[in-house]
């Protein structure tokens, strides 16, 4: 049996337009950027992968605020990175807060659904 082919998009998608305004204001700011997506066998990868001379390198995951959802590869993968000292951020659009994030420590744990869930507990 041949292996499935996966839809192609060409740029379409909510996630798409935010990850390619994303990319814009990185390289506004002096990143230089590796998008990791493109076939079969790099799922479970973040998106991006960022690097600056002054601020190192970032793992980044794009989504869709509200809307968005973890391959079960990322829900692997993304912990055992995180166990072996690989960061990785989750941003939601292309804006100077969500810029801010990546001075920050590593959130994609937060956008977990146990996370959510507790988030919703506290505001009640």
């Amino acid at each position: 049996m041949p292996p499935r082919r996966r839809k192609i998009h060409s740029g379409t998608k909510p996630e798409t337009k935010i990850q390619k305004a994303i990319v814009n204001l990185l390289k506004i700011n002096d990143w230089h950027i590796v998008e990791t997506h493109g076939n079969m066998y790099q799922s479970g990868l973040p998106d991006l992968y960022a690097c600056h001379l002054h601020y190192g390198s970032r793992w980044i995951e794009v989504k869709v605020k509200d809307r968005y959802k973890f391959t079960s590869a990322q829900l692997e993968n993304f912990p055992a990175f995180a166990a072996k000292g690989v960061r990785i951020w989750i941003l939601t659009e292309a804006t100077q807060a969500e810029y801010d994030k990546l001075f920050k420590p590593a959130n994609w744990h937060m956008f977990l659904d146990i996370m959510k869930h507790n988030s919703r507990l506290r505001i009640s």
